[in-house]
């Protein structure tokens, strides 16, 4: 069959490819947003696309998402609710900042048992690994979580990752929890941020800016280069 893929189709492929799981509504508001028919154009060219053979999809959720064509995952896991919940981060990062550097599932150590967030991104020019907690888990499965990653900043291994800045001292990525749940952890060595979303982690920004300014308090900057002040 002879066909000719748009940047756009090109586009949504590698999209899905990357996040691995991607529903109707979000590839409505990354692709087709600018469109009068938006949901009408976008399912148009999804059906194509499955039709042709270049994605999956699963109707078992509504509206439909859409799988990389040799996803390994079960059309009815769970796991694709672990990956939409990934990509809402990410939409919320987008409505404050383009997220750079975008890995989900990142694997910074290369080692099963190391370090696995769920994603990593370079977002307002700081550095975030991801931890997004859907579950309730106990403190100390999560100070054990918190240990990998002071293990790892130890290592001095993720001094060479390929995002970190060039001609400036490397930058170890701030350590955000995503979660609903307060958890009592702690690391003399490593930022922790805990967020119920990424509107909340804003929504600190400003309050600690605004906070700062009434005080005429400064904020002295670390030599890592981090932009961003989350405290």
């Amino acid at each position: 069959m002879s066909f000719r893929l748009s940047q756009r189709d090109k586009d949504i492929i590698a999209f899905i490819n990357q996040f691995r799981a991607v529903d109707r509504d979000s590839l409505v508001d990354l692709f087709f947003k600018q469109l009068k028919s938006s949901i009408n154009a976008c399912n148009s060219v999804m059906v194509r696309l499955y039709r042709l053979g270049l994605i999956e999809r699963t109707q078992q959720y509504s509206p439909t998402v859409y799988l990389p064509v040799d996803a390994k995952i079960k059309k009815n896991s769970q796991k694709i609710l672990h990956f939409l919940s990934i990509l809402d981060v990410y939409k919320q990062m987008r409505t404050y900042d383009m997220p750079k550097n975008v890995i989900v599932e990142d694997k910074p150590t290369g080692r099963k048992g190391g370090v696995e967030p769920d994603l990593f991104c370079i977002f307002k020019g700081s550095p975030f690994w991801i931890e997004i907690q859907r579950n309730q888990y106990s403190e100390q499965k999560m100070q054990a979580k918190v240990n990998l990653y002071e293990d790892f900043f130890f290592s001095d291994e993720w001094k060479t990752l390929h995002w970190q800045p060039e001609g400036r001292a490397a930058v170890f990525p701030s350590i955000l929890l995503i979660t609903p749940v307060r958890y009592v952890v702690s690391s003399d060595h490593i930022r922790i941020i805990q967020v119920a979303s990424i509107h909340e982690l804003i929504e600190k920004h400003k309050s600690s800016h605004k906070k700062q300014r009434e005080e005429r308090s400064k904020v002295v900057s670390s030599s890592n280069g981090i932009k961003i002040n989350l405290t």
